[in-house]
């Protein structure tokens, strides 16, 4: 036997349990056990049993993942914003302060549903910018089955609620194939959103993987359809299959931007933030060591030069960004208690003893993607710097001030540096792959029969790819060796269950690699050595990897029993260690599917490689909706010409086309019987061409001819309406949008569901046209 698995027996053992094996999955079927004969009245019936293949009291397993969360925000852990559902798993069972993600969504997911490292199993960048080398392909391969995947064939009902960020943008149409969806990764029920972000006030979700409209109910919000829907998931489990243990996968999506919650929440932080990042940072790092969240001699990093200090912000500002701050105060504090609602049910239902919770508080460090506070996160992905003097125009001159942040009109995003103070007392935030701001994340984990509460905090240095080794300890499940004929890949994470009972346990995870576009660092036993990279997270473009060469990258090293945040860099002192580690890297490296080191950020430095259909030109039917933007046709940044086939009735109003939502996009109208076109370039600035006179009623032409200006990225574009021939409008769109306009929306043909484009008629959303589109065809120009 191997040292792993009798690592795994004396913990097993310690929790009451013995191991059981079964090398290859799913069970082959039991015999029947009636016996036939040729007639009836000779055969005997008797109905076959199913054997189980767990322990008599195999526990649930909830899993509750937050996104874009950071390390020092949650008041039980010294932050200033109130986590009750965090604060009650961790009182109840056991806390942890050395947890680590991979510093971005898709990466995290597929780790801890894997227990792989990330590249290994194709995710070392978000699904959308994937690329075709082995460790971007955005493909989790079924060489590492998922947790899901498992346990359904150990007897387990499984669901999962929320995001789901692992499927590669050219498969999320509804032709599929379906087989990368949650349903074709274990999970019997699904209820979320397939992307990386979306509105929480008109999400584009699914139901498995079918479309579903959330109602135009000015009181819904998405994290509060999770909890719901979890808790009627959980009723319906135990009034149909009382008897099976459950896997439930809770991951709202919520807090990544856009920051939308309704004002009474952000209200509760009215004024307490109003003195500002720099303050905030030196009170909570104050209140974390008396917690006992983070080592006395714990020294806290400065904030970052290209952030700027509080004080050097004018008056307007501060206010605008305090406002940003408290809107995801609110948003953060209502996030959790929807999921406080799920521990609810599981305690009415009398499953709370024996069900063991993980609540990972986030997939990654605090988003820094705001830039200098924003009213749309993408024009950072996008690479488009502003200045928050814009923004804040604009929302006095368009939405009525600071009021409308967190509605659904904007897509907001607070300041960088609050992102930053955020992950008190470390350097970085997400995208930093390297440092800990970026990676290291709250969890805690609690399961009332087998492990005693006790407020000691774990130390010991673990991964989000050990949850999966540590269910199936807890289960007493050897993980199988081959799974629907496909041999398995070994785990990369360590179980957990060692430091259950014994707080001060000597750590098992020995060495763990990370990386993201070039951010990368290497762990190993108690040393870690680490590469901010090309692109800080807060920098508006990705002009670092221009000449950019790995091998000249300059490496820190730090001593972590002695050095809890990475404040003092032992490189110059250490020059035999800093090689030793930079060594392990490239191994791991390789074993990994980490080559070629940055490769994350391919599509953002070749736009025209995104993972497309491949086609040029395209034909639409009048009742073709929901086709995701990232496989649309692209009408924002290419030349392209548009004709649209309609049949005008004489009181024509509603969308004849639409690409995009209320956070950017595209939108051809007809409002009263005229014609108008409109290119909202991610709120911050809108180009609107009215056609000349109404439109013909009865069968009509429109085309819409798009010309680019410049072979460059955000170029003008020049736009010419024609109506069945005839020129009726022209105009400039100063700047376009390179890569995408939002995470979720769609191409909608006759309507424009989900958020609108326009805020024309946002308040008669979708504003389905009341004629008959024949067709959209759509073909790109020289």
């Amino acid at each position: 036997m191997t040292p792993t698995k009798d690592l795994a027996l004396v913990a097993l053992a310690a929790l009451g349990g013995s191991a059981a094996a079964q090398e290859s999955l799913p069970f082959p079927p039991p015999p029947s056990a009636s016996i036939a004969k040729p007639s009836m009245q000779a055969s005997t019936h008797q109905w076959r049993k199913q054997p189980s293949h767990l322990p008599a009291d195999a526990p649930n397993v909830l899993v509750i993942m937050l996104d874009d969360a950071g390390f020092a925000q949650s008041d039980l852990v010294g932050g200033e914003i109130h986590t009750p559902t965090l604060a009650r798993i961790a009182d109840t069972g056991i806390r942890y302060n050395a947890f680590h993600t991979t510093a971005v969504s898709s990466a995290t997911r597929a780790a801890l549903l894997t227990g792989r490292n990330h590249h290994r199993v194709g995710n070392g960048q978000i699904a959308e910018a994937a690329n075709d080398w082995d460790g971007y392909s955005g493909v989790i391969p079924k060489s590492a089955a998922t947790i899901p995947e498992v346990l359904r064939d150990y007897g387990y009902n499984t669901a999962a609620f929320g995001k789901w960020h692992n499927t590669p943008a050219n498969q999320t149409t509804s032709m599929g194939p379906f087989d990368r969806w949650p349903t074709g990764h274990g999970f019997e029920s699904f209820y979320g959103f397939i992307a990386g972000e979306t509105s929480q006030y008109e999400p584009r979700l699914y139901r498995n993987t079918t479309p579903i409209e959330p109602p135009r109910d000015p009181k819904y919000h998405l994290t509060e359809d999770m909890a719901g829907q979890a808790v009627s998931w959980l009723q319906q489990h135990q009034a149909y299959a009382p008897n099976k243990p459950f896997f439930m996968y809770w991951t709202p999506g919520a807090v990544h931007g856009p920051h939308h919650v309704f004002a009474e929440w952000a209200d509760k932080y009215k004024g307490k933030f109003d003195s500002g990042w720099d303050a905030y940072r030196e009170r909570v790092f104050a209140r974390q060591k008396q917690l006992g969240w983070i080592p006395a001699d714990t020294r806290l990093n400065p904030r970052p030069d290209g952030l700027p200090a509080w004080d050097s912000l004018s008056p307007e500002e501060k206010k605008y960004q305090a406002r940003l701050m408290e809107v995801f105060a609110g948003f953060l504090e209502h996030a959790d208690t929807q999921a406080g609602k799920v521990v609810d049910e599981l305690e009415h239902l009398g499953l709370r003893e024996n069900t063991l919770i993980f609540y990972v508080f986030s997939d990654n460090g605090a988003s820094s993607e705001g830039l200098q506070g924003s009213i749309d996160e993408l024009l950072t992905q996008n690479g488009i710097p502003s200045q928050p003097a814009e923004h804040i125009k604009v929302l006095n001159e368009q939405f009525g001030g600071l009021a409308a942040l967190g509605t659904a009109k904007l897509d907001s995003m607070y300041h960088a540096a609050w992102a930053q103070a955020s992950s008190t007392p470390f350097q970085g935030t997400k995208l930093m792959a390297g440092y800990f701001g970026g990676t290291r994340t709250p969890m805690a984990l609690s399961w009332p029969k087998k492990i005693k509460a006790d407020a000691t905090v774990r130390t010991q240095f673990h991964h989000v790819n050990d949850i999966a080794p540590t269910i199936y300890e807890a289960l007493q499940i050897t993980p199988p060796k081959s799974v629907d004929g496909i041999a398995q890949d070994p785990f990369d994470g360590v179980a957990m269950g060692y430091t259950f009972a014994n707080a001060k346990a000597a750590p098992q995870k020995h060495t763990q690699y990370f990386e993201f576009m070039g951010s990368r660092g290497i762990y190993h036993d108690g040393w870690m050595a680490s590469v901010a990279g090309p692109r800080l997270p807060w920098s508006p473009t990705f002009a670092g990897f221009i000449n950019w060469n790995p091998d000249n990258d300059k490496w820190s090293l730090y001593k972590l029993d002695q050095d809890y945040a990475q404040f003092e860099d032992l490189a110059a002192r250490e020059p035999k260690k800093l090689a030793e580690m930079k060594s392990l890297f490239d191994r791991e490296a390789v074993a990994n599917k980490v080559y070629p080191v940055g490769g994350g950020a391919f599509v953002f430095l070749n736009p025209g490689q995104r993972q497309s259909s491949g086609l040029s030109e395209w034909h639409f039917g009048g009742s073709v909706t929901r086709m995701p933007e990232p496989v649309a046709p692209n009408i924002k940044s290419r030349s392209n010409l548009v004709t649209v086939s309609v049949d005008v009735p004489a009181n024509a109003n509603g969308v004849l086309y639409a690409l995009g939502g209320a956070g950017g996009g595209i939108s051809l109208y007809i409002e009263n019987g005229e014609l108008v076109y409109e290119y909202n370039a991610l709120i911050l600035r809108r180009t609107k061409i009215r056609a000349a006179g109404r439109l013909p009623a009865g069968p009509t032409q429109v085309q819409v001819e798009t010309t680019m200006l410049a072979p460059k990225p955000g170029a003008p574009a020049q736009i010419v309406l024609r109506v069945n021939g005839r020129e009726v409008g022209k105009g400039l769109v100063g700047m376009t949008v390179p890569l995408l306009f939002t995470a979720s929306e769609t191409f909608d043909v006759g309507t424009d569901l989900g958020s609108p484009v326009s805020l024309d008629y946002a308040a008669k959303a979708p504003f389905a046209f009341n004629g008959r589109v024949m067709a959209v065809d759509v073909k790109y120009q020289p």
